[in-house]
């Protein structure tokens, strides 16, 4: 509004005062000071001469306060920052004096220069200044001021003080309805975020599953702190790596994806977790790994808080935002008092896994051991005191004591496992599980199964997660008997197993470690299936770093009287009976016999010598040593084992009419697959007849 201003005088008091009426309800309702500068000016200039408005607000404290200007030409509102001291302006005096104040200056009042100077300026004549004052407070002052018209009168000075009242009611009611308000949203926050703090404890001690319970810490922290994302990353036990384990990001473009692996700087890394206080990480310190992630999604602003649990760092709770508004301090209070409890979860967590882990071990040894038992019948003791055995012996205790892979050699039914046995018993890690698994047993594609373990659903019938024998054996040793059976196409995880200490389970990527000794066991020449390209070189090197071979029975025919005497004794016990004489025909035939099958054909014999046993002398069934080729008393050489072997495997070819496979193949009949069957039916010079 512009042009002459409303004269004073045609207007009675009363209808003056009327019209203050009308003012003082237009006010009630009004909340923001602009609108009510605006609305004050439009009402009031229908009775008061002026061409500019101004309220001056000083803050709670009283060190600050700011004007709020209107002017009649534009109709504008202004809102300057204060520029000059309080004390040197004329609405401080008045709220400090709480006594009007007008220009030209009357009486004793004081003199502003700087407001001389800016009423001069924009041609004023006349000024007036009241203060705004409630029963509570000294809000402020209201002024007017005009161009023409002469200097304020004591009556226009008088009025202008009684609408002062009003508006200073007015500014007071907007200023408590918004501290209710300001308070109402804090109260409401606090009880939002006493809650979280209530829910996210609750969930800690009865939620053991550490995914889900991440997962909903996360989104319950994003959704009260209004943030954009919430994350939990887990720093693996090297330190060298770290992984998005739980991402809360519902607007995300897609650049960040839970499981993620990065590395991590580990001096940075050990320092912030040694500190053990939040980090404030603004857009400028978005750098290193991940960051480009986090630009990417716009990420401009958040914290990071250290997750620290008995001692040890267990990963960084992060809450972060697009815009660059910062947390207040309430803000990261709760967030501190989040990820302590976060802390806890993941040390319960981890401690319920280790537990759990352990239950599970011991439970997986105990079916193992329980198993054992039920196999078949384990020596309790190696017998013999021939040269050949001693040396064996002196084998083993040299390199029980250490950690070095073990490779025994020996004719099948030799005693090979008793040499492993004896030195997982004689080394460090005798309190620990022996596991053993035969690679001639196992189906081939079932082998790596066997090994390394299978996750759910890797193949057709894995119904459930399966561990393997070297994570069974973690700590322990694991025995590989017929390691030569192990197919080409497995013998590179064979070889990383031994090599570096890793693996996955059978369709899962998640990296394992075991800390299993290995010991390995075989019949076949070795060396020579790696001249022939079906063992790889590199892993029968690694394997052959402390060979031991075990004689055969034929090569110690001294240890044999010892050996039947243990296993009458031993045997006996198991059937009640009680053997008190071996004859001496039967033992010599025993002595003679050149025992292509060893130990095992000798425990056997023995057994069913038992089982034939009706009284206290052994009754032995010499008749089927010579239907297996014992070589009678006086006869020429006994065969060689090449021999024996090479009759043995003609007899069960001529049994099922040279059919290799199947399972009424030779192969299944030899107990051996068809490939280690087509192998020896090469070294031994058989071929098929016709052919």
């Amino acid at each position: 509004m512009s042009g002459e201003p409303a004269p004073i005088s045609p207007i009675p008091l009363e209808e003056r005062y009327r019209r203050l009426l009308g003012v003082s309800k237009a006010l009630g309702a009004i909340r923001d000071p602009e609108e009510l500068i605006r609305s004050l000016s439009n009402e009031l200039r229908r009775i008061l001469s002026f061409d500019h408005l101004s309220l001056f607000l000083q803050d709670v404290v009283g060190e600050g306060a700011s004007w709020h200007i209107w002017h009649a030409d534009d109709q504008s509102v202004l809102s300057p920052a204060v520029s000059v001291p309080l004390e040197e302006t004329a609405e401080a005096w008045v709220v400090a004096r709480q006594a009007g104040f007008s220009w030209p200056p009357r009486g004793e009042q004081p003199v502003f220069a700087g407001l001389e100077a800016v009423l001069e300026r924009l041609g004023i004549e006349a000024f007036c200044a009241v203060p705004l004052t409630t029963a509570n407070a000294r809000i402020g002052a209201m002024s007017v001021a005009r161009r023409r018209g002469g200097p304020y009168t004591g009556e226009e000075q008088q009025f202008l003080a009684v609408v002062a009242d009003q508006v200073a009611l007015a500014i007071d009611g907007a200023a408590s309805f918004e501290r209710l308000r300001v308070a109402h949203g804090r109260l409401a926050r606090s009880s939002e975020r006493l809650r979280l703090i209530l829910d996210v404890g609750s969930r800690v001690l009865s939620n053991l599953d550490l995914q889900d319970l991440l997962r909903s810490i996360a989104a319950n922290v994003r959704q009260v702190l209004r943030c954009d994302l919430a994350s939990v990353v887990l720093i693996d036990p090297d330190g060298a790596h770290a992984r998005l384990c739980v991402l809360d990001f519902p607007d995300s473009h897609g650049y960040m994806t839970e499981g993620a692996v990065f590395p991590v700087e580990r001096e940075r890394m050990e320092e912030f977790l040694r500190i053990g206080r939040p980090r404030e990480v603004g857009f400028d310190e978005l750098s290193g790994p991940g960051s480009r992630f986090l630009r990417a999604e716009g990420i401009s602003f958040g914290y990071a808080f250290p997750l620290v649990g008995r001692g040890r760092p267990l990963g960084i709770f992060t809450a972060m935002r697009r815009s660059a508004e910062k947390f207040d301090r309430d803000e990261i209070d709760l967030i501190g008092q989040v990820a302590g409890q976060v802390a806890t979860a993941l040390d319960n967590a981890l401690a319920y896994r280790e537990i759990a882990g352990l239950r599970d071990q011991l439970a997986r040894e105990k079916l193992y051991l329980e198993d054992e038992i039920r196999s078949e019948l384990s020596f309790d003791e190696i017998i013999g005191r021939s040269e050949a055995l001693r040396r064996v012996l002196k084998q083993v205790e040299t390199v029980a004591p250490t950690e070095s892979t073990v490779l025994v050699s020996g004719e099948t039914g030799s005693g090979k496992e008793l040499i492993a046995r004896a030195i997982h018993d004689r080394g460090t890690r005798s309190g620990r599980t022996f596991v053993k698994l035969s690679c001639a047993a196992i189906p081939t594609g079932l082998l790596e199964s066997e090994l390394f373990g299978h996750q759910k659903g890797a193949f057709t019938g894995a119904i459930a997660d399966r561990v393997g024998r070297f994570e069974l054996a973690d700590g322990g040793t694991v025995f590989l008997d017929e390691i030569g059976e192990v197919p080409l196409e497995l013998q590179p995880k064979l070889l990383r197993v031994l090599q570096e200490r890793e693996f996955e389970r059978l369709g899962s990527s998640r990296t394992l470690r075991t800390d299993a000794r290995l010991i390995a066991a075989t019949n076949r020449d070795l060396a020579a299936m790696v001249e022939a390209g079906t063992f790889r070189a590199d892993l029968f090197y690694r394997l052959n770093v402390f060979p031991i071979h075990v004689p055969a029975l034929r090569e110690r025919p001294e240890d044999i009287p010892l050996l039947v005497r243990h296993f009458v004794q031993q045997l006996g016990r198991r059937m009640n009976k009680v053997v008190e004489t071996i004859p001496a025909e039967a033992m010599s035939a025993l002595a003679r016999y050149d025992w292509p099958g060893n130990i095992r054909e000798l425990q056997n014999l023995v057994e069913r010598a038992l089982i034939l046993t009706k009284g206290p002398v052994l009754r032995v069934p010499l008749d089927e040593l010579k239907a297996h080729g014992a070589p009678a008393a006086g006869s020429s050489r006994p065969r060689t084992l090449q021999e024996a072997e090479r009759e043995h495997v003609l007899a069960a070819l001529e049994e099922t009419h040279w059919v290799l496979g199947g399972p009424n193949g030779a192969a299944a009949r030899l107990g051996m697959n068809r490939s280690t069957l087509q192998f020896r039916l090469k070294r031994l010079g058989i071929s098929r007849p016709g052919r």
